[in-house]
């Protein structure tokens, strides 16, 4: 078995001081093998929100996969986020925007879904398409970990990614069982695998882990517990209203005949 532990959406800058430490103390507790960190480290891309969102994930032992998020490129300066939109994400977290983290048999690949030519909206590059499935290894389970979701439900008032669908048909032919990302704000998984789209591929579309947000209503994170075609998910939920994580919420997932289930 495997354990991956997903934060999202940490918008350090405006963010809830006050629920950092029992989030790392939740991390240090969980052991997890990789922490994968799916985008929108700081809020806007400052100096010092960039040094506070390092400090964090400094104080982080796992080993540790994380991808850029729109709010990670600058804001407020267009010609840097022209020329050089990811050099403050690369000085502050280092220089791959795309990594590859493995334990076990679970190899999980990032992608940078930003596009710094609009605000919000998300896009797949062909070539990094073809990097990421140049990445999988056969013999595991491939798990992809990006910033902007590959589907979205209709109620979603953000726009899809540019090529989601091409990106997801061509990720889940060549054998991508897991995609985790943020962006939304918003939890699902079951409502996802409901749609029938994409049953070959467990997407899990997380919360905010701590965004300040009062719209939100809660900030979370997840840990995945993997073995083989099996998973068992743990939801950490912390309402706005409440100091610290109640106690998870579980659920157990089972990939059958090549499609994905609640068990």
């Amino acid at each position: 078995m495997t354990r991956l532990l997903h934060l999202s959406d940490l918008h350090f800058g405006f963010h809830r001081e006050a629920l950092v430490e029992p989030l790392l103390a939740r991390i240090a507790e969980a052991r997890p093998d990789i922490v994968v960190v799916t985008g929108d480290m700081t809020h806007r891309a400052r100096r010092g929100q960039m040094a506070m969102a390092r400090a964090f994930l400094d104080r982080i032992e796992a080993p540790m996969l994380m991808v850029p998020g729109n709010h990670d490129i600058p804001a407020f300066n267009p010609l840097a986020r022209l020329l050089r939109p990811f050099a403050a994400y690369r000085r502050s977290f280092g220089r791959p925007l795309e990594t590859m983290r493995q334990a076990r048999d679970v190899r999980v690949l990032g992608i940078n879904s930003t596009d710094p030519y609009s605000w919000q909206r998300g896009k797949f590059r062909k070539g990094e398409i073809r990097r990421l499935i140049r990445g999988l290894d056969l013999d595991a389970v491939n798990v992809i970990a990006l910033h902007h979701p590959l589907e979205q439900l209709p109620q979603m008032d953000k726009q899809p990614a540019r090529r989601a669908d091409e990106a997801m048909s061509r990720l889940q032919a060549a054998g991508v069982r897991i995609a985790l990302s943020g962006h939304l704000h918003r939890f699902n998984v079951d409502a996802l695998i409901d749609t029938g789209r994409w049953p070959g591929v467990l997407q899990l579309q997380a919360g905010t882990a701590l965004c300040a947000r009062i719209s939100d209503g809660q900030n979370e994170y997840a840990v995945l517990d993997i073995d083989g075609d099996s998973l068992r998910l743990e939801r950490h939920v912390a309402p706005m209203s409440a100091e610290g994580f109640l106690e998870p919420e579980v659920a157990r997932y089972q990939r059958i005949d090549g499609a994905w289930q609640r068990a």
